[in-house]
This record gives C-alpha cells, structure tokens and sequence, in this order.
C-alpha cells in the first residue's frame, strides 16, 4: 500500500478530534494528508450531563444522573468510524491510527470492513482479544496499576458511561488527572486540554465484542505503540494485548514501536509521534 495513504486520527475516551491537533501540521508537512474525526459520543457527538453545566456545581449531582450517551454502543461507534473512513478516503483504504478506547472501535472496522483499512496503529489503545470485551480488561491483574479507574464517578453499571468529573475544584483529584494522562505534558497545555474534556465516555463501546477472523483483523496490517510511562493503560497492559492478538494470528504479527511517554503522547512528543504515524504504510 503506497505511504501515502490518507491517515485517520482517532482520539479515545473524553477527548476529541482536538487533541491531534499538534501532530496533524507535522503530518501534512512531511507530506501525508492526515485528518481527525470524533468518535461517538465525544467531540460534536457529545451531549453533557446536567450535572456538568448547571450553576452551582453540587458534587452530589455527578454520581447518580443517567449518561445522555448511555445508549452509545460499539455498534454505534463502528458504523459512524466506517462512514468517516469512506468519506475520507472516497473508497480507498486509510491508515487509522487509535488512541487508548478508540481501540474496540478501530478493531470492529477492521474486521467489518478490512479492505477500507491499509493498516490498523494502536496507539496505547484496547486491543482486545476475539470475543472479549474492552470492560473485562479493566479487571485484569495486568491493570492494576490503572489511575484512572479510582477517579471514576457513579456505578457504570447505572448510568450507562465512564464519567470523570471535570467540573470538580479538588485540587487533589485533579493533580491526579493530570497525573493519569498528562504526565509528561506541560502544565499549562495539560491545563487547557483538561478543559476541552467532556465527562462521560459511553460504556456501550466498553462493553461491546468483536469476533475476529483471519480474513477479516486478522489479515490487516497492525501496529502497536506502546506508551512505556502509561498509567491509564500500563505497559503490562499492552504487553498482554500484543501478546494475545500473536497468539491468534502467529502468522500475521503486530509490529511494535515503543515511545518513552505517557498516556497522551500527541501532547507531549507531537514530533516524535508525528515522524512515527507518517511512516506507516
């Protein structure tokens, strides 16, 4: 497949297409079209709980209101991704490239459509396993280390996301979301990017499973890069992803490119991570 293929950008969850915003003038200077897109249920998809607008904040609001993306589902996410790749690429396959939750979604593409897909990236991202849902892996003793998961807001079981409460003025809970994704990133970007976060990611796409075949996934070109410095999605994490998906297809295996960074290398290394995505083919 030629290297210049259109790249597809997609953020994870309770992000947008913004947050690749310092990659894409990198990408396109090298000489590769490269466009970000919203998945569902963030960016113009999103839709806020009334907790995270109404005045006065009430801290006791965030827990129990049901999600207004609740009924998001990984079918929803999929078919919306699809649509975005067709538009984009006008029929041809794309290279995608998937960060952290967007994994699930990319993986589903893959399998549904694989001739629209040049090469599938996973920028520590959910791969998970055929079958398996993303949700499960959040259990695993290889997720232990997970950050995020002790900032979590209500029951997702019952509201129907995984909500982090970005309306919040404890100094001590929002160190440690800075902590979680931003790292390595200065504390002022950190800062702004931190108010470009909406609060509910939907957990249908969590919860959703992908059956995976060796003509579908299985026969795309895939890339992981692995966040070493990650504390939403750790190294062990990403290594048992990795190792699963070799596993079910040996003849066909990931190539692996290591980053010395954080959660959100798009913010913190934007020209090493830029160099990297323009490579692929």
């Amino acid at each position: 497949m030629p290297i210049t293929s259109t790249l597809v950008l997609v953020h994870g969850f309770w992000h947008g297409s913004w947050c690749w915003s310092e990659v894409i003038p990198r990408v396109v200077a090298a000489g590769r079209p490269a466009v970000a897109v919203d998945m569902a249920g963030h960016g113009l998809y999103a839709r806020r709980p009334r907790w995270f607008t109404e005045q006065p904040y009430d801290p006791e609001a965030v827990g129990p209101e049901v999600s207004p993306v609740a009924d998001v589902s990984l079918d929803d996410a999929a078919e919306l991704l699809t649509s975005q790749i067709k538009r984009i690429g006008g029929g041809e396959p794309v290279t995608v490239v998937a960060h952290s939750a967007a994994g699930p979604v990319l993986t589903r593409v893959a399998q549904q459509a694989p001739e629209l897909v040049a090469h599938a990236a996973y920028l520590s991202a959910y791969m998970p396993a055929s079958d398996v849902p993303a949700a499960a892996y959040t259990r695993m003793p290889e997720a232990a280390g997970d950050q995020v998961a002790p900032l979590l807001r209500g029951d997702p079981s019952q509201i129907g996301a995984l909500r982090l409460d970005f309306a919040t003025d404890d100094a001590v809970y929002r160190q440690r979301l800075y902590e979680a994704f931003y790292a390595d990133v200065d504390p002022a970007l950190a800062d702004a990017a931190t108010g470009l976060l909406t609060p509910d990611g939907p957990m249908g796409i969590m919860l959703g499973t992908t059956t995976l075949t060796r003509d579908g996934w299985g026969s795309v070109r895939r890339t992981y890069l692995t966040c070493t410095k990650d504390r939403a999605i750790g190294p062990a994490l990403q290594a048992r992803f990795i190792a699963e998906a070799d596993a079910a297809f040996p003849d066909h295996p990931i190539s692996v490119v290591p980053l010395d960074a954080s959660h959100s290398p798009f913010l913190s290394m934007p020209d090493e991570l830029a160099d990297i995505i323009t490579s692929l083919g």
